[in-house]
Parts: structure tokens; C-alpha cells; sequence
């Protein structure tokens, strides 16, 4: 039966996504999906890129690749934005690229095309969320790429017949969730354990289908395969909202 995959955010890590790819071992039927950043951080963003164009079925554009996006528009530079970009792990990206601005070009705009989200009936893929008050024609590209807590605290899905899954907040930084777990709340899925992240390092796909858990560590010779239910840890809106308050009353 062919399964559907999905992978969280890759931010340069080749090694680790191929280590991962080996685990995975997707068969020709099968529908691999990525949940957008692709780039910055990690050493080898190019070969990400050049790889999840070449095998993915579908891939989210992230935040990431949208710093990248809006620092180079209509063949000018906004140096602000490049400069946010850059601080952001964006210099690692350009260093992957050796110096071909033609290569970069190329990446650029194939990451121009790529969807901000993908809905697959009962998944409904996005890289960070939806503003809960939104209905879907009016969510920008802000929302869908960058919101975090307004998304995650929402007290009730946003959609009744499917899971938002995401990447891009990474699950550690939820309260009293350790690296390499996956974070569900109302209606949301989670599946960025951090890879770049020192804390952390793992890299992880999901087998949805078969409710299966791959996620290989980048900083060690680690690769761990594990039922779904083990490797979620649920959270209620209310925590979320709890340490709203207690950030605002600092």
C-alpha cells in the first residue's frame, strides 16, 4: 500500500536527510512531502534543494525559503530583508552555493512556485499554521509561514474533517516537551524536532499512514524508528496560554 511521508524542516542538513531517506526507503508509489525549511543553518542547502526537487511529491514553502524570497525581488535586492536573512542562517545557505549566483538564481525561482500549503483532504500540509480568526482565502503568507503561539493556543481545530500538520516551531520549546518528541494540540500536528538545534539534532519524517516515527540525529550515529503514540506528546491549549502570561508578566 503506497504510504504518504512527511518530513520537517531539513534547514541544510543533506547528510541527515539522506541518513533518513536510507531509514524511510521509499518505494516509487510512495508520496513523500516536505514541510518547508529547506535552507539556512546547515551546511548543504543547495543539495537539499537540488534533492526534494528531484524526489519529493510536494513540498510548503517556510519561512525560511520567504526570507530568502523577499530579499531578492524582481531582480533587485532589498538589503534590510538580505540582511535579515543572512542573520537568520542564510550565509550558510549562500556558502552552499559556491559561488554560482546562477545556481541560486535557479533554486530562487523554483522556490517561488512552491505552494503555501497543500491540502490532502484529511491532511492539510502548512509550514507554521493558520490564524484561527482567518478563513483560508485571507490568510497571508505571514500566517501561514511564521505564526506560532496565536495558531497553537486556538481552543478549537480549525478544521473538523483534518490535521493541520506543520513544522516550524520546534517541539522542544513547547512546556515540559523533550527534544525529538512531536507536539499535538486541537486540530495540529507538529513535526520540527529541531535538527540544527544543539539540544537536539534530530531530523524527523512521518509515516502517517502506517503511524509510523523515522527521525535520525544529526550530531550522532543515531536512528531511532518508533509508533506514532510514542513519539507525540499532547499539550492543551491552555499551557500554551499560560506561558503567554507568564512571558508578559516577566
Amino acid at each position: 500500500m503506497p504510504r504518504r511521508i512527511f518530513i520537517g524542516d531539513v534547514h541544510g542538513h543533506y547528510d541527515g536527510l539522506m541518513r533518513l531517506w536510507d531509514a524511510i526507503a521509499p518505494a516509487s508509489t510512495d508520496q513523500v512531502y516536505f514541510v518547508g525549511d529547506l535552507i539556512d543553518r546547515g551546511p548543504k542547502s543547495a543539495q537539499v534543494v537540488n534533492f526534494v526537487r528531484k524526489y519529493a511529491y510536494g513540498c510548503v514553502r517556510g519561512n525560511h525559503e520567504q526570507l530568502l524570497l523577499d530579499s531578492f525581488v524582481g531582480g533587485n535586492v532589498n538589503l534590510p530583508t538580505l540582511q535579515g536573512w543572512l542573520h537568520s542562517g542564510g550565509q550558510a545557505t549562500l556558502s552552499s552555493y559556491g559561488g554560482s549566483a546562477e545556481a541560486l538564481m535557479d533554486h530562487i525561482d523554483w522556490l517561488r512556485r512552491l505552494p503555501l500549503y497543500i491540502d490532502l483532504n484529511d491532511i492539510w500540509l502548512v509550514h507554521a499554521g493558520v490564524n484561527p480568526k482567518l478563513d483560508i482565502a485571507n490568510q497571508s503568507s505571514y500566517e501561514l509561514c511564521w505564526i506560532r503561539d496565536t495558531f497553537h493556543s486556538s481552543e478549537q481545530p480549525y478544521f473538523e474533517d483534518k490535521l493541520i500538520l506543520t513544522g516550524h516551531t520546534i517541539t522542544f520549546t513547547f512546556p515540559n516537551i523533550k527534544p525529538g518528541q512531536l507536539v499535538q494540540g486541537r486540530g495540529w500536528l507538529d513535526i520540527d524536532t529541531g535538527v540544527y538545534h544543539p539540544r537536539s539534532g534530530w531530523l524527523t519524517a512521518l509515516d502517517w499512514d502506517n503511524c509510523r516515527v523515522y527521525q535520525v540525529n544529526v550530531f550522532e550515529p543515531e536512528l531511532r524508528v518508533r509508533t506514532l503514540s510514542e513519539a507525540v506528546t499532547h499539550i492543551a491549549p491552555e499551557q500554551i496560554k499560560r506561558r503567554q502570561r507568564d512571558t508578559v508578566s516577566r
